[in-house]
């Protein structure tokens, strides 16, 4: 019964989706162009603002806990598991505060209005899965970034989207390399819950009334730490609290 009728729903919900991302692809570039990264930044917080807002038409709700415990003024590596391309629309909104980067690939960062902008001049890195050189490469140089400019990297060490809620492994090489070009970054463990039930049927229809839940975990600093350290502490924390 409720995919019966999450199929108007999600008509609804896609039709407003795209609206925003047509509206927001201009925008963008004017105030990229015009009026240079803070007003390309403010754009990309109203465009995130307005994709968390579609998502009510399916009753989606969203609980972030500890949001106040994210540092601010240092460089952060986000590190969490990923569960469907709301993680990232959610970030982008409710941590905007620490200039949420991404390390995406490449097929987003073509031929999407406004998300392929975003990517490809917001800062956060694309790359590609079968050419592992050109993917640490990439990450080194988002490494870098938020090393100079004092924000946040995010990224997901199991590499792909777990569709069940159940965690995969997480791989070392991509957090290795940000912790080597970031290292006076705040490690930020991040548990999240419950948001691949959005698609729980593929890409449609969508899953209605879920509650997403974004749980913060004490930051800690990298720079006196081993890497295998910070490795084996984060993948527990974030970990411990998956709910399957």
């Amino acid at each position: 019964m409720q995919r019966i009728l999450s199929i108007p729903l999600s008509v609804v919900y896609y039709f407003l989706f795209f609206c925003t991302l047509l509206i927001f692809h201009p925008i963008q570039w004017i105030c990229l162009k015009g009026f240079g990264y803070q007003a390309h930044k403010k754009s990309v917080d109203l465009l995130n603002f307005f994709l968390v807002a579609n998502t009510y038409v399916l009753g989606t709700r969203y609980r972030i806990e500890n949001l106040e415990l994210l540092p601010e003024g240092v460089p952060v590596i986000i590190a969490a598991n990923h569960q469907s391309m709301y993680d990232i629309i959610t970030m982008g909104w409710f941590m905007r505060k620490v200039h949420p980067k991404y390390v995406s690939k490449i097929e987003l960062a073509k031929g999407l209005p406004s998300i392929s902008y975003n990517l490809n001049h917001g800062g956060s890195v694309v790359i590609k899965r079968d050419e592992p050189k050109q993917a640490l490469t990439a990450i080194a140089g988002l490494g870098k970034y938020i090393e100079q400019h004092k924000r946040a990297a995010v990224i997901f060490p199991e590499g792909t989207r777990s569709r069940t809620g159940k965690p995969l492994p997480f791989a070392e090489n991509g957090l290795k390399i940000l912790c080597k070009y970031a290292p006076s970054a705040w490690m930020v463990p991040v548990t999240i819950n419950h948001s691949w039930k959005m698609t729980r049927w593929g890409s449609f229809p969508l899953g209605l009334g879920n509650k997403l839940v974004f749980t913060i975990h004490p930051p800690f600093p990298i720079r006196d730490m081993s890497f295998p350290e910070v490795f084996e502490r984060t993948e527990k924390a974030v970990v411990e609290r998956i709910v399957q």
